[in-house]
């Protein structure tokens, strides 16, 4: 094994930037690509200004402790951005009580209640137990058996499969992802 000199430790460094860019680009690349499936999709959630002038898209899980942590920035964000489009990707990737969440936030959907409930669930502390769950629709003003039922319609899973893949296609493999 030989020691690196300066100039070892600076050429590493210069081929992690210079991969690190490749990297960024090619994703770029494949945003603009993707665009509509990042932030066309008529049943992702939108919140802030519909017809806004800038989008934002957020890939995020209810159980991720950074996507807790930048939520009142972003709610900052769009309080101060009148013209912001933010498109929300459920993205439960931290075990079955993410995937529970997700499901519960698009149900919420149907009841044209996703706002409310995606604030709790991102406020909330611990896991999403089926109670839990219950408690937090009922905070919501949602129709809590309806809910229950909307959990299980297939193009919920598809909405979250169809988010995993896109994901997984532009390299995001973690939350929260900013597009």
């Amino acid at each position: 094994l030989v020691a690196a000199g300066t100039e070892g430790w600076d050429g590493i460094r210069s081929y992690q930037a210079r991969a690190e860019k490749t990297q960024r680009d090619e994703q770029k690349k494949l945003s603009r690509s993707r665009w509509n499936d990042l932030a066309r999709q008529a049943d992702d959630p939108v919140i802030g200004n519909p017809q806004g002038d800038v989008t934002l898209v957020e890939f995020f899980d209810y159980r991720c402790p950074y996507c807790k942590q930048v939520a009142p920035a972003l709610t900052q964000l769009l309080k101060s951005d009148g013209k912001l489009r933010f498109v929300l990707k459920e993205l439960p990737i931290l075990g079955p009580d993410s995937v529970v969440a997700s499901r519960a936030a698009l149900a919420a959907q149907m009841q044209g209640k996703y706002v409310p409930m995606h604030e709790r669930l991102l406020r909330h502390r611990g896991g999403y137990d089926e109670q839990t769950i219950a408690r937090i629709a009922g905070e919501a003003g949602l129709d809590v058996a309806r809910l229950k039922a909307d959990m299980e319609k297939p193009e919920i899973g598809a909405i979250l499969d169809r988010n995993r893949q896109l994901a997984q296609e532009l390299a995001i493999s973690g939350t929260p992802a900013f597009v």
